[in-house]
């Protein structure tokens, strides 16, 4: 009896044993190609690693641009072709420098040609007084005309420096182009997502009287502070730049002046 109920034991556990393999061998999902999933592996039949593999395009993904995006990009490179813009990138205002600037280089070109040339027509009344021959009189005047022509040049060339520093700004950054002489330039562009504050200053009462000042930019993370000066209408400029760096950081469309001209 003894054997028999060792016996019905073994049976038991032995079907048991059997339905709990069945039970860990039955699938409970199916795969995209049919394949059975397990719940735990099995392991006379383990199931072979899947490989995922995935089509990237050799070629960037072309951006769709719109018809007015393109009108303005098209207008915003025929007046400035040198700017290195994407083609979803338009200008929306041109910020320019006030002609004061201009009056210095103005001034001591005019003041020094001008006393040239009084020297010059009165060197004959100066070499009497000074007890000086008049035989010279041809070279002092060839120098006198070089010296002339050379502050000439320089007015224009220091006038011409002033004007080619610009400050653009576009629907999604800022260019500015820094002239410092005529054989040094640079360029530093920002993102619009990346400036933190923008602002501006009038410093006395000329600055206030001609409405002009300097327009101050600073950006996150490098602390890094760009500045503009001698900037007509400073107070607008920074009210179009910050409504600028708005709706740009909101995702809405950067609006503005489609004409570079009207921030003159």
């Amino acid at each position: 009896m003894e054997k028999m109920a060792h016996r019905d034991v073994l049976k038991e556990d032995t079907v048991e044993s059997a339905v709990h393999d069945q039970y860990q061998q039955k699938p409970v999902a199916y795969d995209a190609d049919g394949r059975p999933l397990y719940a735990a592996p099995l392991e006379q039949a383990a199931t072979p690693p899947q490989v995922v593999h995935v089509a990237r395009s050799t070629e960037p993904v072309p951006v769709e641009v719109s018809e007015e995006t393109r009108r303005r990009h098209g207008e915003s490179m025929r007046a400035f072709p040198w700017l290195n813009l994407s083609d979803h990138e338009y200008l929306i205002s041109v910020v320019r420098r006030h002609p004061i600037g201009m009056w210095g280089p103005l001034l001591a070109t005019s003041i020094s040609v001008s006393l040239i040339f009084i020297f010059l027509m009165n060197y004959p009344y100066f070499s009497e007084s000074i007890g000086l021959p008049m035989a010279p009189f041809g070279a002092v005047l060839l120098v006198g005309i070089l010296m002339a022509i050379l502050f000439l040049v320089g007015g224009y060339l220091a006038i011409w420096v002033y004007t080619n520093n610009h400050f653009f700004l576009t629907n999604e950054s800022v260019i500015q182009e820094i002239q410092a002489s005529i054989f040094s330039k640079k360029e530093q562009t920002v993102s619009l997502m990346n400036i933190e504050d923008a602002s501006y200053s009038q410093r006395g009462p000329m600055q206030t009287i001609l409405n002009y000042g300097s327009i101050r930019l600073s950006t996150e993370g490098e602390e890094t502070t760009y500045r503009f000066d001698y900037v007509s209408s400073p107070k607008k400029q920074i009210a179009i730049l910050n409504n600028a760096v708005e709706a740009f950081k909101n995702g809405r469309p950067v609006e503005g002046p489609t004409d570079s001209n009207e921030n003159n």
